[in-house]
């Protein structure tokens, strides 16, 4: 295949470039490639091509829970949304905390044959935060990482020894940071509308306290951490600081958390609710200086598709979780490249290149010799969000209507078109 005509998203610029593909690699780069016998062409005049898009924070919720989403549906939701690689989180039932749910996930996501899905395996047996779960055996199954997302791990000492076990397989932990005991059931961000709207609100304090342990642990054993859904200021200003020391600590947010803010909760809409909470402006504008800046290295969707009666029924009883694999591209076109902040460079280093390199995958940059994933997108098409139309199961995300930029094109994956279908 030949991609010709397209403005290529390199690491460091981007360059009118045609583009072969052959035997799921990066085959050749040139101003003009001319196409042998058998060579399908696409061209991409007028679009911008970029690596394969990386998230690295999605839940498939298959096993367990299919009927809010599974492997095939997630899968269609991701190439649709521009994505050629997914990490998986854990709490599934059973939770993928043995070789044996990582092996079904690699393998029921190579019969679906869309997107390359990465399974992350759990830090604690059943996700409990009692006993480590077997790390070396989930990391030779094909875990790329370890983490009990959804929950936190309550032990300093068992987040410890897990930090070192990871470390030592050569992989690290993805820490869902909230100290429950601060939290204690709040569902929105406290402040001013967690008072207007009568819920009970969520601190700050309670994201911030347990970065902040992450951070002495990393530094202390002088190991490699990640931040999950960074959401506060002041969680932000922890990772600069640690950044600045030498603590090797990669940080990650959701589109969520630079486009809205928490006055959206005020509509009692459970599609806003969200864990960690969608907060307020100055949270918002400290996010986006934190992505401008490095201090966070990524963006992820946190893909949490429910169905509709796990949202249908009072605010305080809904699940939280947004559905956002299908979103996640425009909103980062519309709110960090359309207006300024990233360049096209660094918006795929935070959708790509730096999810490639945390978590030690192929792909996330352009290059001759390296996969042959790639996303090509119309940056100035504007669209319409859609959730009654999404392919994931989950229709949950409280944008319908917000009109954005950049509409996928193509998705690539070794190779081969998977999106459109």
């Amino acid at each position: 295949m030949i991609v010709r005509n397209g403005s290529v998203v390199f690491s460091d610029r981007v360059e009118k470039k045609d583009i072969r593909l052959a035997a799921g690699k990066i085959a050749e780069i040139a101003d003009k490639i001319s196409p042998e016998k058998g060579e399908e062409v696409i061209d991409a005049a007028g679009l911008h091509v970029f690596p394969g898009l990386i998230d690295m924070h999605v839940h498939l919720r298959e096993p367990g829970f299919e009927y809010k989403e599974d492997i095939e549906s997630g899968s269609k939701a991701a190439v649709k949304g521009g994505f050629t690689q997914i990490c998986c989180m854990p709490n599934t039932s059973p939770v993928a905390d043995n070789k044996v749910v990582i092996s079904y996930i690699r393998h029921r996501a190579e019969e679906v044959g869309l997107c390359k899905v990465r399974p992350i395996g759990a830090i604690t047996k059943g996700e409990a935060g009692e006993k480590l779960a077997d790390i070396g055996e989930m990391k030779k199954a094909g875990a790329v990482a370890i983490s009990d997302d959804g929950t936190a791990v309550k032990s300093s000492r068992l987040m410890r020894l897990a930090m070192e076990y990871a470390s030592g397989f050569g992989i690290r932990c993805l820490c869902h940071c909230e100290d429950k005991e601060l939290s204690d059931n709040g569902v929105v961000n406290e402040g001013y509308n967690s008072t207007l709207a009568g819920l009970k609100g969520i601190p700050r304090a309670a994201e911030d306290v347990s970065i902040a342990r992450e951070l002495c642990l990393a530094e202390s054993l002088d190991v490699p951490v990640h931040i999950c859904h960074v959401s506060t200021f002041s969680g932000v200003r922890l990772i600069r600081d640690a950044k600045r020391a030498g603590v090797k600590v990669t940080a990650e947010t959701c589109p969520h958390y630079f486009a809205a803010t928490d006055d959206i909760v005020t509509g009692f809409d459970t599609n806003t609710k969200v864990n960690p909470p969608i907060r307020e402006e100055k949270d918002r504008l400290a996010i986006l200086e934190g992505l401008k800046d490095g201090t966070i290295d990524c963006i992820v969707t946190d893909h949490a598709p429910h169905h509709k009666n796990d949202k249908n029924v009072e605010y305080n009883l809904a699940a939280f979780g947004i559905s956002g694999l299908e979103t996640s591209f425009g909103f980062a076109v519309t709110y960090l490249y359309k207006t300024g902040i990233l360049t096209l460079p660094e918006l795929a280093a935070r959708m790509s290149g730096n999810p490639a390199f945390i978590l030690g995958l192929e792909g996330g940059k352009i290059e001759v010799g390296g996969a042959a994933d790639l996303t090509i997108a119309d940056l100035d098409e504007e669209w319409t969000v859609e959730p009654e139309k999404f392919l994931s199961k989950g229709k949950n995300n409280p944008f319908g209507g917000r009109r954005l930029y950049g509409a996928v094109k193509y998705t690539i994956v070794s190779g081969d078109v998977k999106y459109p279908f």
